[in-house]
């Protein structure tokens, strides 16, 4: 074989391997299956790192929001924080429900739970603060009555346009169908900055809202970061219309026990120079100062 040909396919096969390396999605595992490395936990009335009563626990390979050591349940609305904050990127996990909601519990709180995005670290929260300033993307379990969709949205120090316009409901619902039982739900988000959100749940996108930003009250307009017992509440107050760009995922615990497991992110944020090693051709979010070349 003449070596001008060698050369030539020799060159195709590389560049058609660096190709493919660009194009396979590196997600990452945020929790490594046996312990709680990695994140930080705020339970209100209690400081960070205080898990309450092991009210986040990890057993067979999941993260369990668990009652147990409970005999009522007050105020101690809980969240555990990937201590990594992300901007433009994936996240997909799976959750179910178990058993009973812990006695003392709000009704609405039944098979009631859900993910914080773009969300404050939990450093950041007041003592006594309820919810995180962030996106949630809250799952509601079927109780076999009537339908309850999932993959919802809630909005606690937030709103969001839906279909273009201002949307101020704090909770917004989903078109999906009913998970009733104690069934695994697939349930994945696409977060691109302050731009758009998209909710899955099994692969079908449910939800879509955009322009994500500070303000609406915390609970409603009527509900003041101040009622919320928000930290720095008038430094908040005064970011009234910020976008939200970014910010810390968290997983919630609000009193009825869930499970999560296989919980993936995927960054849409880095090197964008072809040239790069790092390079991958998925990026939508340039951070070309994390670029990386053969020396």
């Amino acid at each position: 074989m003449p070596i001008k040909i060698l050369l030539f396919l020799l060159l195709t096969s590389i560049t058609s391997f660096a190709q493919k390396a660009a194009d396979k999605e590196e997600w990452e595992s945020i929790f490594n299956g046996k312990d709680l490395t990695g994140w930080d936990i705020k339970i209100a009335g209690h400081k960070v790192n205080d898990n309450y009563k092991n009210t986040f626990i990890v057993e067979d390979d999941m993260i369990r929001v668990n009652y147990k050591e409970y005999d009522k349940f007050t105020t101690e609305y809980g969240h555990m924080y990937y201590n990594k904050p992300y901007s433009h990127y994936k996240i997909r996990l799976q959750y179910r429900f178990t058993g009973n909601q812990v006695p003392g519990g709000a009704s609405w709180n039944v098979r009631n739970s859900g993910i914080m995005l773009h969300s404050q670290s939990a450093a950041s929260l007041g003592l006594d603060q309820d919810f995180p300033i962030s996106l949630e993307m809250q799952y509601l379990g079927g109780l076999n009555a009537g339908e309850r969709t999932t993959g919802n949205l809630c909005t606690p120090g937030t709103i969001v346009d839906i279909n273009g316009k201002l949307d101020e409901a704090h909770c917004i619902n989903s078109s999906s169908k009913t998970y009733n039982g104690d069934q695994w739900v697939d349930a994945e988000a696409i977060v691109l900055g302050d731009s758009i959100v998209y909710h899955l749940i099994e692969k079908d996108t449910v939800l879509t809202f955009t322009k994500p930003r500070i303000g609406g009250g915390y609970v409603g307009k009527n509900h003041t970061f101040k009622d919320g017992k928000v930290g720095n509440e008038e430094d908040w107050a005064k970011k009234q219309g910020t976008p939200l760009s970014s910010g810390y995922i968290a997983l919630q615990a609000e009193s009825h026990p869930i499970d999560f497991r296989n919980i993936q992110v995927l960054n849409l944020k880095g090197c964008m120079n072809p040239k790069a090693i790092n390079y991958k051709s998925y990026y939508i979010e340039p951070d070309n100062q994390a670029c990386k070349f053969k020396k």
